[in-house]
């Protein structure tokens, strides 16, 4: 399966310290930006059918609305319960003033 980079948002568009969902190539992508750098995930949380989108940020964690279960968005990694599988990640590179994601 190959993959390609998709240009899905401006880089100011994704607000410090907070996460805004997209929708591209036929998936929904959370956009975070933590510190100036931009991270992606998948949007809809592994536990429940919720999306990432309207959970919390704090620091490099991202809080589900549904259950409360933490993952890190860096690597995806699932915190705590009730989570019990990781979080895809995707890797992100700005390009000028754009955000790319490798779908």
């Amino acid at each position: 399966m190959s993959t390609q980079w998709i240009d899905v948002a401006a880089a100011d568009a994704v607000p410090e310290d907070d996460v805004i969902g997209i929708d591209t190539a036929g998936k929904s992508i959370a956009l975070y930006n933590v510190e100036g750098t931009i991270y992606a995930t998948d949007n809809i949380c592994t536990h429940g059918n919720a999306k990432l989108c309207d959970g919390f940020v704090e620091g490099h964690e991202i809080e589900c609305p549904l259950h409360q279960g933490k993952f890190d968005i860096r690597n995806g990694k699932a915190m705590c319960a009730p989570l019990t599988e990781d979080l895809r990640t995707y890797p992100v590179k700005i390009e000028g003033h754009r955000v790319l994601v490798e779908i």
